[in-house]
């Protein structure tokens, strides 16, 4: 009973009717704002949700792989993983480098590494690997994936920000105005009752409610927000960070300069032996 008169349907009426041209603009300002607002709230909810959960099932699944590239080769999608998008970029990147710019490694795998689908056994069994050069244009692509995942979870956060600082004082710039016109319009009058002053003021002070109303709501999706946000965002630094260590471990090729060039030395004694058995000139010029 002691809140009904405060949301009691003719009072918000009997304020609305009786508020000035610039009071009805600032309300009305303020439901456009409110609009947007509860628009970005609901999209940007459902969209960290998804998100969030996609990402757990992600990692998860990525976890228990030890090739970097497992994932893409096994065709699996994560729709709406921020981390899963990162990956794609990276494996795409690192298989285009592996096509183009290989570097091929002829020393045998190592058989007796033991445990479960070691990393170490893999990396000494891959024997097509890629230079340092192009493992770094794989680390700009994860670090571009990285920030571009990052803009798209804070896209239209900017809206929720305005309503929350902006919305209280859009009603009291309302407010301020129609009490001020409600004060002129008295003085004109010569009438300082309380009967001409009370439809001005209430008229005025819907203003700074309905300000509220927008600011409220959108005060606690922000915060809510920017901590769900914070989190995948650092999930996301994390696993990029992970991944790149993954890709340099078993696909760069750390071999010391000694042994790339006794491989390089093999490389064309064997093509000098077969030129000389097919009475061809060898070809000294391509490595």
């Amino acid at each position: 009973m002691l809140i009904h008169p405060m949301f009691a349907d003719s009072s918000v009426v009997f304020a609305i009717k009786n508020a000035t041209t610039e009071g009805k603009i600032t309300v009305a300002v303020l439901l456009i704002l409110s609009l947007f607002s509860w628009t970005i709230i609901l999209t940007k909810f459902r969209q960290l949700i998804i998100a969030s959960k996609a990402t757990k099932n992600f990692l998860e699944t990525y976890s228990s792989t030890r090739d970097p590239l497992d994932i893409q080769r096994k065709g699996m999608e994560f729709e709406g993983a921020p981390a899963y998008q990162l990956y794609i970029r990276g494996a795409d990147e690192l298989a285009y480098q592996l096509k183009n710019n290989p570097v091929q490694v002829s020393v045998a795998p190592n058989l007796n590494s033991s445990g479960d689908g070691n990393t170490d056994h893999l990396a000494r069994a891959t024997k097509i690997k890629i230079s340092m050069p192009s493992y770094e244009a794989v680390k700009v692509i994860l670090e571009e994936a990285a920030s571009a995942q990052a803009m798209t979870l804070e896209k239209g956060m900017i809206v929720l920000s305005t309503a929350v600082a902006g919305g209280p004082f859009i009603g009291l710039l309302g407010t301020v105005w129609g009490v001020m016109s409600t004060f002129a319009g008295i003085a004109e009058k010569n009438s300082a009752s309380l009967t001409a002053m009370a439809p001005g003021v209430a008229a005025a002070l819907v203003a700074t409610v309905t300000g509220l109303l927008v600011a409220i709501p959108a005060m606690f999706a922000y915060n809510f927000m920017v901590t769900t946000i914070r989190h995948l965002t650092q999930e996301l630094d994390g696993f990029a960070s992970r991944y790149a260590n993954q890709i340099e471990h078993v696909y760069v090729d750390h071999r010391p300069l000694s042994e790339e060039i006794s491989a390089a030395n093999e490389i064309l004694a064997a093509r000098l032996t077969g030129a000389l058995k097919n009475n061809e000139a060898p070809d000294l010029v391509r490595p």
